[in-house]
């Protein structure tokens, strides 16, 4: 079955499970579920969040990378990531996602409400193997930032103590 413009019922399909993908990134980081967070990747993916944190384009384990993101944002007493506006390429077994991102980290500290954010996009790349889509490469562009990123330090800092008293 075909629509009017050319796309297939199957890549119509591939679309959406792309994006469930994608969304199911942002609501693994905000609900804590790492096991939903790690079903999403594969098990090696090249990530480059340069224009967040600098230096160069990391390959990572999905395990490592679930930990890291784990370790920099269960400090935070709430997160939310948002994505919209996605854009699909499917060529087979091979799909791109761009879609945009905002990201917002919270604490309340000292009795005071503390919040970092940044927008920008994300260009995934993925990849279906045996019948699901994963991420194989992830890139993270950030275009505006606001608040303090002394508040990672912090939530770092309050999610090591946590560890340490279980």
């Amino acid at each position: 079955m075909s629509s009017g413009d050319g796309l297939t019922l199957e890549t119509l399909i591939a679309r959406a499970e792309v994006s469930d993908v994608v969304h199911r990134y942002a609501t693994g980081i905000d609900r804590r579920d790492w096991a939903l967070y790690r079903s999403i990747f594969a098990d090696e993916v090249d990530f480059d969040f340069t224009t967040w944190s600098g230096g160069e384009p990391r390959r990572l384990t999905a395990d490592e990378w679930v930990a890291g993101v784990r370790e920099g944002l269960s400090g935070f007493d709430a997160t939310q990531h948002i994505s919209s506006n996605h854009v699909h390429t499917i060529e087979g077994e091979a799909a791109t996602c761009v879609s945009y991102m905002v990201a917002l980290h919270h604490l309340v500290e000292d009795e005071q409400r503390l919040m970092q954010g940044l927008g920008g996009f994300y260009t995934n790349r993925l990849r279906r193997e045996a019948g699901a889509w994963k991420i194989h490469a992830c890139t993270l562009t950030v275009t505006w930032e606001m608040g303090d990123r002394g508040l990672f330090q912090i939530a770092a800092k309050r999610w090591a103590e946590r560890r340490s008293a279980i």
